[in-house]
């Protein structure tokens, strides 16, 4: 036995997701939305990886420019 029955318990598990819908707390989104004091916390990760300085530590400037060609 294999692969019906495991198929047919995955299709079951796909069926209830694809149809569940949890209660939506519209006033938590709102807040949340909202908030403009509040730091961004991805948004802040990503700045900080990326470079502000114009010292390129990859190597990127050992690229020809496209005028160079």
């Amino acid at each position: 036995m294999g692969r019906g029955r495991q198929k047919a318990k995955q299709t079951k598990v796909a069926r209830e997701l694809k149809y569940f819908s949890p209660e939506t707390n519209y006033r938590a989104l709102e807040q949340e939305l909202a908030s403009s004091s509040r730091n961004d916390v991805v948004t802040d990760s990503r700045r900080s990886a990326v470079s502000t300085d114009d010292d390129d530590p990859a190597g990127w400037d050992r690229w020809p420019k496209d005028d160079e060609f």
